[in-house]
């Protein structure tokens, strides 16, 4: 392992990864504090880990198991973590990573899928993957024009949950388009009852049972202020809504929900029906 002080060019290069322009260029993306960089670790190759010169932490922690331990190690001051960071009160560690290559791919649908159309917020995109981590949702589908997931803000609210879910970007009415049995289920605020829908096992008009695996489900969740597309909601099979309490319209005050929390609700009732 070598350990090195920063240089200039390399803080410069770590500060640029805060713009996608430069994250493209070099395929590095950038991510700060110890729990989030030793959970990317994980799944993602280390090109430098970055630490203040007096830190009195071990520069590759014992616990570490996943053999992706970095080969350089920069220290840097407090005020040099300072410039590089992208947060309020910078937290002292930070990790280089390249990121996953991008794969001509046709995904397999045999679990669930998570979709989203145009969700732009940073934060919420972070939410939503950790969120699949927890509920098991190991892929994500993303239109063209939803937030980078190697946007340090995206990074940062997944807390490592982006080394288990796999983020894919294409055109989504030609992906949805060549998918063959295959449920679509996309909220709406026109939508039915999603308890209603899914009530009764998940069977919906005699079809496979959630858990039946016969039948693979794709959930998609639109954009915060303008939902599903025109163009993907014409290939949804089942439009779902999550009701309002009371049961009689939506509050006079919040017209929908944020993406993230409606996205967790939909799917622990997707895994509730399992």
């Amino acid at each position: 392992m070598i350990m090195e002080k920063i240089s200039k060019s390399q803080i410069k290069l770590v500060r640029s990864l805060q713009m996608k322009k430069f994250r493209d260029e070099t395929g590095l993306f950038v991510a700060e504090g110890e729990k989030c960089v030793e959970e990317l670790r994980k799944g993602f190759e280390v090109e430098y880990y970055i630490q203040t010169a007096d830190a009195d932490r071990p520069a590759t922690p014992d616990r570490t198991q996943t053999g992706l331990r970095p080969d350089r190690v920069l220290l840097a001051t407090p005020k040099e973590i300072e410039q590089m960071s992208g947060l309020r009160t910078p937290q002292g560690i930070v990790g280089v990573f390249k990121k996953r290559p991008i794969e001509d791919w046709r995904l397999k649908i045999e679990d669930i899928i998570l979709v989203l159309d145009g969700v732009q917020d940073p934060g919420n995109l972070g939410t939503i993957i950790r969120t699949c981590d927890w509920f098991g949702v190991h892929e994500i589908v993303c239109s063209k024009d939803t937030a980078d997931c190697y946007n340090p803000k995206v990074v940062q609210a997944t807390m490592g949950a982006l080394a288990r879910v796999r983020i894919h970007y294409t055109d989504l009415v030609e992906w949805l388009s060549r998918e063959e049995k295959v449920r679509i289920y996309g909220t709406l605020l026109e939508g039915e009852n999603m308890y209603e829908v899914l009530g009764n096992g998940g069977l919906i008009n005699g079809d496979a049972s959630l858990n039946g695996g016969l039948m693979p489900q794709v959930i998609i969740m639109g954009n915060e202020g303008n939902g599903i597309s025109a163009e993907v909601r014409k290939l949804i099979t089942h439009p779902i809504r999550i009701p309002s309490y009371p049961q009689n319209g939506a509050s006079e005050v919040v017209e929908s929900l944020n993406v993230s929390i409606a996205t967790a609700i939909v799917l622990a009732e997707f895994r509730r029906q399992e």
